[in-house]
């Protein structure tokens, strides 16, 4: 296998905090704390996620922070892996390189709670190789299974710490794998969180979920995702349009079918409304007949998946971003649309309530209730005064703490309080 070729605490803001002096105040603090020094840090990133060719979206949480590390003189190694079964990738240009490898796992959700296993045995020679060459200081592994499980192994075998984050609300795999299956993968988890240095949460909803679940003391820390606030930045030209814009899996619990619902009871009032959907899944088609029973064809555009930069594009040049997932960590997507000056209504009680000011940066709704979010949607659609007030401190939100270059100061101390 070709390796890699090097390039180059908790931050939890109550949303009554939220686009105020004193938020300001105490993300710049924290973000600034003195850290131990270590004049170099080599860390090895072991992720599922990671964009590739044909999709630059697929893991680009994972990847868009690494360069930002290096002003903080935090080298990284990335192996990008797979099971066997999935057809191989290649490493998008547009990313830091990484090291795509593949893996022996059983087919399908049953073979996850062994992957990491495996895993650790494809991987060692080469982490050994890598670790005589260049020190390895710490693994960081994204998700508990199969990278997390790995990391562990890896950990033990060569002396070294490992953190692992935790992207979602199914921190145990119980939602995506059932019964006895499923007790294993949580078994497993949980003696990868609780054998971590530090677990990183994207949100305190997803810290306090994964705290729930733990069996014995975890050390965790919140990072929240950041966003690339050059690529998505403002439209030169005000939007004119009265489009609606979501970008997600095509999955029940993103709430698409409630936005479109909600489009489909204003478009009398709007007679210019319209509807893009980013994103593919199991509820395309659902969609695409409910579009047709809602009179709604010629008002709705499924767009599939699309690059970054479509993305960008289309969130410039929509008037509102609505996303009412029920189940969700956070949701990149909604700091990509504050940080394009739109307003985002996100759901209550999911990661993205810590962000979002409801009425400030942005809005709230419940993820059952299409007159709440069609009362939402009327408002900003009919005063452009507002979406355009609300969207500047949205992304004033974005800019003040949560950009690629926050995420990887964090990540940093992170890293640096592992190695004491």
């Amino acid at each position: 296998m070709n390796l890699l070729s090097r390039p180059n605490e908790l931050l939890y803001a109550k949303t009554k905090k939220l686009a105020t002096k004193e938020f300001v105040t105490e993300q710049r603090e924290i973000a600034h704390r003195p850290v131990p020094f270590r004049d170099r840090v080599h860390v090895v990133t072991l992720t599922p996620f990671y964009p590739c060719a044909g999709d630059d979206a697929f893991g680009c949480f994972v990847a868009e922070p690494l360069p930002y590390l290096a002003p903080h003189r935090i080298e990284t190694s990335t192996f990008a892996v797979q099971p066997f079964y999935r057809s191989h990738s290649r490493v998008h240009p547009s990313v830091p390189p990484a090291t795509w490898c593949s893996f022996a796992s059983f087919p399908g959700p049953l073979g996850l709670a062994s992957a990491g296993r495996f895993l650790f045995l494809r991987l060692l020679a080469a982490m050994r190789d890598l670790h005589r060459r260049s020190t390895i200081d710490l693994i960081h592994a994204h998700s508990a299974l199969p990278c997390g499980h790995a990391a562990m192994l890896l950990a033990r075998a060569l002396n070294i710490p490992f953190v692992v984050s935790v992207h979602g609300m199914d921190a145990f795999s119980t939602r995506q794998v059932k019964g006895r299956a499923g007790d294993r993968c949580r078994l497993v988890s949980d003696e990868v969180y609780r054998a971590a240095q530090c677990v990183i949460c994207v949100s305190e909803h997803v810290r306090q979920q994964l705290l729930t679940g733990v069996s014995a003391a975890a050390n965790t820390a919140v990072i929240y995702n950041g966003t690339d606030e050059r690529l998505f930045s403002p439209s030169s030209t005000p939007a004119e349009s009265l489009t609606v814009v979501s970008v997600g899996d095509m999955i029940p619990s993103k709430g698409q079918e409630l936005v479109l619902r909600a489009v489909a009871s204003l478009r009398k009032e709007f007679p210019g409304i319209s509807y893009e959907i980013i994103g593919d899944g199991p509820s395309l088609l659902s969609l695409k007949q409910l579009a047709i029973q809602l009179n709604m064809k010629g008002r709705v555009r499924f767009l599939g998946r699309c690059s970054r930069t479509d993305v960008a594009q289309a969130l410039q040049r929509c008037a509102v971003f609505a996303l009412p997932s029920t189940y969700e960590g956070l949701g990149c997507a909604y700091l990509e649309a504050m940080a394009t000056a739109k307003p985002a209504i996100g759901c209550r009680g999911q990661g993205i309530d810590e962000i979002i000011h409801a009425g400030v940066n942005g809005f709230l709704v419940d993820g059952t209730n299409v007159a709440e979010l069609a009362g939402v949607l009327r408002q900003l659609l009919a005063d452009r005064s507002m979406r355009e007030n609300i969207g500047r401190t949205a992304r004033r939100t974005v800019l003040d703490g949560f950009t690629l270059a926050h995420q990887a100061e964090r990540l940093n101390q992170v890293y640096r309080n592992c190695l004491r």
